[in-house]
């Protein structure tokens, strides 16, 4: 019954918290520090779905509806199911969320507030078998395909996806044997201000600077770095 009145995001970001934990090889009943967790989620689109209908409604009510859907309980109830006792914080800053919510944990780790924390985001559409309306010039693709870094680039396409890593700090792994996939060296986090055409655009300037901040707290130089993953827009005005 719960499961059935619960956001799909908040289910299965239970889940697949879950599976980063058994997959780093740790239970959490069984681990003595605490565990943190940040991350952040799309708006529900299932909360008002789950409120027309009157079985579900009648059974939990508003309240225990919206415990089970709102985007600002995400990180709290995993917490909770999952019995982690580090600091549980709620991200949201749209199209960056899973990223800062990954530097927000090291940082957290860094200052010792937890010993373990996930980190990550998920965005599920509730109602799957819908288009959109394309609006010349807008985000959003004339033809359902999404051109990222490409001439032909004219929008881009929504989807579902979830992302949870685990992350400690790195003697500590060292020390317990765990598998390290990766080392964060360094991170940054900024925003553009005023300082570009409009809300929705990128400033080249403000990029350059909190990359340029990664790399100094990270010790990198740029002829060190040979591989680069980013956010391209597949935009006629993002990815020109």
């Amino acid at each position: 019954r719960e499961a059935k009145a619960m956001d799909p995001q908040q289910r299965i970001f239970l889940e697949v918290a879950w599976e980063a934990l058994e997959r780093a090889g740790y239970d959490p009943d069984a681990h003595s520090g605490p565990i943190g967790v940040f991350a952040g989620s799309a708006p529900s689109g299932y909360h008002a779905l789950a409120q027309s209908d009157p079985e579900i409604l009648g059974a939990l009510g508003h309240y225990q509806l919206t415990l089970n859907n709102d985007k600002d309980y995400l990180t709290t109830h995993a917490s909770y199911k999952l019995n982690l006792r580090g600091p549980s914080v709620c991200v949201q800053t749209s199209c960056s969320t899973s990223l800062v919510a990954v530097v927000m944990a090291c940082q957290s780790l860094l200052n010792h507030e937890c010993d373990m924390a996930l980190a990550g985001g998920v965005g599920i559409h509730a109602h799957q078998r819908r288009g959109y309306v394309y609006q010349e010039n807008g985000i959003s693709s004339p033809d359902g395909h999404c051109r990222a870094f490409d001439a032909a680039a004219k929008g881009t396409v929504g989807g579902s996806g979830i992302g949870i890593v685990v992350l400690k700090r790195l003697a500590d792994a060292l020390a317990d044997g765990d598998h390290v996939h990766a080392v964060i060296r360094g991170a940054a986090i900024n925003n553009d201000g005023s300082s570009k055409i409009g809300y929705t655009a990128p400033s080249v300037q403000g990029q350059a600077e909190v990359i340029g901040m990664a790399q100094a707290l990270a010790g990198v130089e740029p002829d060190d770095i040979s591989y680069i993953e980013a956010h391209g827009t597949g935009t006629t005005f993002g990815d020109p």
